[in-house]
């Protein structure tokens, strides 16, 4: 919210300021005010500090003013807050005081406060694009989803040629779900803007929530075509493509992507595996650096192309690195041994599952261990 020191500060330069004193006394106040126009803040308070406030017809509107703008240029926003109501409470009528107030309130997570402050400071703002933004965000954060929307509204029609009011917008309808909305008012924003990374995601996504895939997915190819770098593109362009159920085009963009990212491995691997690629899935497993995730997806690809003995002869690496806590990849262990015929060790790490469903699974396979020591002949 600094951006909007300038624009108080512009205003401010409308108000009437007394001249250097003519006496041999120096005017504090007026020193401060120089002072804080050159961003010498700790030399304005100083000077503030010696203002002699015993003389008739004292400018307590001006002092506390000068208070506040410094201490909020300051970063003291407590002090701020206490000088600006004082001012007010001094007869402060300024526009300047009351966007001062609005800007600390808002920062002091004060919504209702900044709302007010806003109000009382008049039609002298409402030619300020950013007062706008700000009313609209307090609105938000105060859950008055209505108002904030009405006021980016009014907006767009005080600043026809400033997109960013429809591109807030655009935001609050993806986060209040109205995704077909907000996808129609994206479009028209990047109609009259260039938009970023962030807007083209943004909508892509929104026309992907709202039921229209194709249209996302023509949409977000598009934006892979404009920011070819990006992952994050990448990333919801594939998410688009799972919900078609085209997993080879979803693990071919993350594989490409992960040549960039290679944290995006891992997934690339999984989307091959659910593709059907699974020898595929394993080479790029190999490339792993997270060694937890490396072997419980290795453990998941060795099951499912049926390696057994590769998967059993993990053991040592899983105790290594700890994973044998987690009961899902100790039971994919027991069952491996069990398929080798490795059935004490099976039934050893079979009875340390506690969790309600893998305890059911593993007497299934206990089950099935006793048959196979009985007739060994049915298990070869």
């Amino acid at each position: 919210m600094n951006k909007l020191i300038p624009i108080a500060l512009a205003l401010s330069c409308c108000l009437a300021q007394p001249v250097w004193s003519a006496d041999d006394e120096v005017d504090y106040m007026e020193l401060a005010t120089l002072m804080l126009r050159d961003g010498n803040l700790d030399r304005a308070i100083n000077s503030l500090q010696q203002v002699d406030t015993s003389v008739e017809e004292f400018d307590w509107v001006r002092y506390h003013r000068l208070f506040g703008m410094t201490y909020l240029r300051s970063g003291n926003k407590e002090l701020a807050k206490e000088s600006l109501d004082k001012a007010v409470d001094a007869g402060a009528t300024e526009a300047v005081v009351f966007v001062y107030l609005a800007q600390v309130n808002f920062e002091l997570s004060d919504y209702a406060g900044t709302i007010a402050a806003l109000e009382r400071a008049g039609d002298e703002v409402a030619r300020i694009a950013s007062t706008y933004h700000m009313r609209a965000q307090a609105h938000w954060l105060l859950k008055q989803y209505p108002e904030a929307v009405a006021v980016l509204d009014q907006a767009a029609l005080v600043f026809p040629d400033e997109p960013g009011f429809q591109r807030r917008k655009v935001f609050y309808l993806i986060d209040l779900g109205l995704y077909q909305e907000a996808a129609e008012q994206g479009q028209e924003y990047l109609d009259r803007s260039n938009g970023d990374l962030e807007d083209y995601v943004a909508i892509g996504d929104a026309l992907r929530r709202s039921g229209q895939v194709d249209r996302a997915l023509r949409f977000l190819e598009a934006a892979k075509l404009r920011f070819p770098d990006s992952t994050l593109v990448s990333k919801v362009l594939a998410h688009t493509y799972i919900e078609k159920s085209s997993l080879h085009v979803a693990a071919n963009i993350i594989d490409e992507a992960s040549i960039q990212d290679t944290d995006l491995i891992p997934e690339a691997a999984e989307l091959y595996r659910r593709a059907g690629q699974v020898y595929r899935a394993m080479l790029l497993n190999s490339q792993v650096r997270d060694q937890n995730a490396k072997f419980k997806q290795r453990m998941a690809l060795l099951l499912e192309l049926g390696h057994y003995e590769q998967a059993a002869a993990m053991e040592q690496d899983l105790y290594r690195i700890g994973l044998l806590d987690n009961e899902d990849i100790r039971y994919a262990l027991a069952y491996a041994m069990f398929k080798t015929g490795a059935y004490d060790n099976a039934e050893k790490h079979l009875s340390l599952l506690r969790r309600s469903d893998l305890f059911r699974k593993a007497v299934e396979v206990r089950r099935a261990i006793e048959e196979c020591r009985e007739t060994p002949w049915r298990c070869g």
